[in-house]
């Protein structure tokens, strides 16, 4: 068997650091200070968001409560395939670019680099969209406050958090986590208590399963628009890929995560569907508010406040803070940990492959930073026409992340095997190869294309153009760098496994 780079760790003492976590003299180097418990969280934090907090009532709203939970059934499959493909894969190369590294060496560079600035792209937007929530999230306690001003101290904050070390960021993640996982388990036995005519007055009982036209509402329309909603609730849980490469025990760590995912999907998705589904009809108006700006019509607070907890609101509003400041700091992580696997593959300007001391790619940071920063202010300038249509790119941007993944696990799993390694050398093993990633993709492809189907059906050529724009930049990308580059795709006989290649 050809023999696999992977970082050993001996966890004897807390002053001893692998080889490739200490610091070089040129500062060039990652550390590994992400523990088991910070990479469990982040798996978690990844996967509880706004949109579950605010945009989950509406799915019902569209689809009544059978399609919803029918898209978050097939959605939340789609998801546990594309995680147990990209856990394959980063426990045997716990490296900063994951899918990047993955794309490029086992489907062609060209595919890795637009993946890559893709993945960079979406997340630095994504900081900036999270800022302007968060403005407005805060002037629900203070209205005459300017939300810019909060939006910059939020990033003041995030900025200062990711600059001390990886360690820090997952510290942070990890309580963030903490409080999101509380407010979903509440809110779970509470719903339960309701159902069982314990809280919040008599039993509803299976009424709002069998009323009007529920469980199922609009149709396969209904249900293909849940599947959008359900997906984009769902984006984040990636970011294990990226942790991976800086995770002190990699071959434990995520394996260890990655188990964990159906679990967390079936408990806090899948559970606060099913909850949602008996005590909410589908006839609710306030079901279909999914603003921030309409946090007391979150589903979460509807449900609290029928048990008589008068404080919903505001407790639901410090969990959505707490869920965008989030979103925000691992925004900030992977986008940062992006722009420095691009620069050490040779994608980007070998600055941003520069870190300081304690391993933070500080370059990579400011430069992530300064353009989250530019396309918030875009928001506050004119109508916001231009900010607009970059969260328009951005907003498939992590679909064909996973398309991405499906594709580089596929030719992952054939070059492992056709250069004679052996599937029980793997620290862990994908269930289902090749259905797995065959069918995630086909899934994953499905929503991306229909996410346009509206637009199409109304011959709405600037809708189409909106919501595909994304595909159209990514394809741009990947065919202008090969035509450059002259690449070719990936030798499947001669694909390196070794984590090291990249950053010597």
């Amino acid at each position: 068997m050809k023999e696999v780079a992977v970082p050993s760790v001996d966890n004897s003492s807390s002053d001893h650091q692998p080889p490739n976590e200490v610091a070089s003299e040129s500062h060039d180097e990652l550390q590994r200070g992400l523990d088991s418990r910070h990479m469990n969280m982040i798996a978690i934090g990844g996967a509880i968001g706004t949109g579950l907090f605010l945009a989950s009532g509406a799915t019902i709203s569209q689809a009544g409560p059978g399609g919803a939970l029918v898209a978050f059934v097939v959605i939340g499959l789609m998801v546990f395939l594309l995680m147990q493909s990209l856990g394959e894969m980063s426990a045997l190369m716990p490296v900063p670019g994951a899918f990047e590294t993955y794309a490029t060496r086992f489907v062609s560079p060209s595919f890795g680099f637009a993946l890559g600035w893709n993945y960079w792209f979406n997340w630095a937007i994504t900081v900036a969209a999270e800022l302007s929530a968060a403005g407005i999230v805060m002037q629900y306690w203070l209205p005459d406050s300017p939300g810019w001003v909060w939006s910059v101290i939020f990033l003041t904050i995030l900025v200062v958090l990711n600059l001390l070390s990886a360690r820090a960021y997952g510290e942070g993640e990890f309580w963030f986590a903490i409080v999101k996982v509380i407010a979903v388990i509440v809110f779970l036995i509470v719903g339960v208590l309701m159902i069982a005519g314990i809280m919040g007055g008599s039993s509803p009982g299976t009424s709002n399963w069998t009323t009007g036209d529920a469980p199922f509402v609009n149709g396969f329309g209904g249900v293909m628009t849940v599947f959008l909603v359900a997906g984009f609730s769902f984006q984040g849980t990636e970011l294990i890929g990226v942790a991976a490469g800086e995770s002190k025990d990699p071959r434990s760590a995520v394996p260890k995560a990655t188990r964990q995912i159906f679990w967390r999907i079936m408990i806090f998705y899948i559970g606060t569907v099913i909850v949602m589904g008996f005590l909410l009809p589908y006839t609710n108006e306030n079901l279909l508010a999914g603003e921030l700006t309409q946090v007391a019509m979150s589903p979460f607070t509807i449900v609290l406040k029928q048990a008589g907890i008068g404080i919903a609101a505001s407790l639901m509003n410090a969990v959505i803070l707490t869920a965008i400041l989030s979103a925000g700091n691992s925004g900030l992580y992977a986008s940062t940990r992006m722009l420095y696997a691009l620069a050490k593959d040779g994608k980007a300007s070998a600055i941003f492959s520069r870190t300081s001391k304690r391993g933070v790619p500080v370059p990579a940071m400011a430069l992530t930073t300064v353009v989250a920063a530019s396309c918030f202010l875009s928001s506050l300038v004119g109508d916001g026409t231009a900010y607009t249509w970059l969260v328009s790119v951005s907003s498939l941007c992590g679909f064909i992340v996973w398309l991405g993944i499906a594709v580089s696990h596929f030719q992952f799993r054939r070059a492992y095997l056709k250069q004679g390694n052996s599937l029980d050398d793997l620290p862990f093993l994908a269930r289902w190869y090749p259905v797995g990633p065959i069918l995630a993709f086909a899934l994953c492809l499905t929503i991306t294309v229909g996410q346009g189907w509206n637009a199409v059906q109304g011959a709405d050529w600037r809708g189409i153009l909106v919501a595909y724009v994304g595909i159209f930049a990514f394809v741009a990308v990947w065919l202008i760098h090969k035509l450059v580059t002259g690449s070719r795709r990936a030798d499947l006989a001669t694909a390196s496994f070794d984590i090291d290649e990249d950053l010597n």
